[in-house]
């Protein structure tokens, strides 16, 4: 318990100078914010557990609907409780938790503590697979990814995703769930990445080592052209237009300097493609510093960022024709 000091000044710092997220969700939504464990929402009448807690980088705690593909932080789940604008929730908040007396500015307030919410980094990940639906397929078809190659690189629609042995993440329209699959460690634990493709952060959760190179294992033996990319979904496109490409588990990571010489040793030319973004641009051109010897591209501003938003851009034909053209004109080093 903690005994305060009150100021009539109603602005969302004061609030969490004297009361922390945790108190302030966990009072209004009624839910355990400490729980791992996927729970009904608060904010609807729904049999199917779809909410839970999570802290974003900036230390700002989320409740995220999984159902709605909502991310609700405390003030605006006061917001939805209750259906007002942001400083009315403020003064709801203040006044609840008695943080403002009209009479008496002084008046000192006990306050339950609640701990705050910590993210712990998982290692155990166990899926429950599903068959792909029309809709998950069209959409992969958007970017030239067909059933067959996401078969070849062990990609899979998800129904349920546990950590450390709880349901925390369940597929629905809204919130689709893909798991790429990396075989068991000598541990026997299964390697997984998740891609949630419709948030807007956090999209991916994996219990992948740094050195994992994704794609890897579908190369072939030897040939004139290694794409190195920037993802797993870049480089299943890439592949339907025949051209064999690896991936980092993350963007600011590059391939292993014993790995990039097998790969000078198999393949006659290595080009880099990234982003065409600030992060990508960034990270490519820290590469090249390190890497003079290799191709380096990204693509022109009137298509997308990447191979695959230029592919949904332009259509699966067009890209051919581009393709063609690039290694027509392009200088390989």
């Amino acid at each position: 318990m903690e005994f305060i000091s009150l100021k009539p000044t109603i602005t969302k710092d004061f609030i969490l100078s004297k009361v922390n997220q945790e108190s302030i969700m966990q009072h209004y939504t009624g839910l355990d914010v400490s729980s791992k464990k996927l729970m009904l929402s608060p904010f609807r009448v729904d049999n199917h557990f779809t909410v839970s807690f999570y802290k974003s980088k900036s230390d700002i705690l989320y409740l995220h609907d999984f159902a709605t593909n909502e991310h609700i932080n405390c003030f605006q789940a006061v917001m939805k409780k209750f259906g007002v604008n942001y400083y009315e929730a403020l003064d709801i908040i203040a006044k609840d938790f008695n943080l403002i007396d009209g009479e008496n500015n002084n008046t000192e307030v006990e306050i339950p503590k609640i701990a705050p919410l910590k993210e712990t980094k998982s290692s155990v990940i166990q899926v429950q697979i599903k068959d792909y639906s029309n809709e998950e397929l069209e959409w992969w078809s958007k970017f030239g990814i067909s059933k067959k190659t996401l078969k070849k690189f062990h990609v899979y629609s998800l129904e349920h995703v546990f950590v450390n042995g709880e349901l925390r993440f369940t597929s629905s329209k809204q919130c689709p769930i893909y798991g790429y699959y990396f075989g068991k460690d000598k541990n026997s634990v299964e390697k997984w990445k998740i891609y949630f493709p419709l948030r807007q952060e956090y999209r991916f959760l994996n219990n992948l080592s740094k050195k994992v190179l994704q794609g890897y294992h579908q190369l072939p033996k030897t040939g004139d052209l290694l794409v190195i990319t920037k993802s797993m979904k870049d480089l299943m496109a890439m592949y339907e237009f025949g051209i064999p490409a690896v991936s980092p588990n993350s963007e600011t990571l590059f391939v292993e300097d014993k790995k990039l010489e097998e790969f000078k040793q198999r393949f006659k030319h290595i080009l880099v493609i990234y982003d065409n973004d600030r992060p990508g641009l960034y990270n490519m051109a820290k590469i090249r510093r390190s890497h003079p010897e290799l191709n380096y591209f990204y693509f022109p501003w009137y298509m997308a960022k990447d191979f695959t938003d230029s592919i949904k851009l332009v259509g699966v034909e067009n890209m051919k024709e581009y393709i063609d053209e690039f290694f027509k004109e392009y200088k390989f080093k």
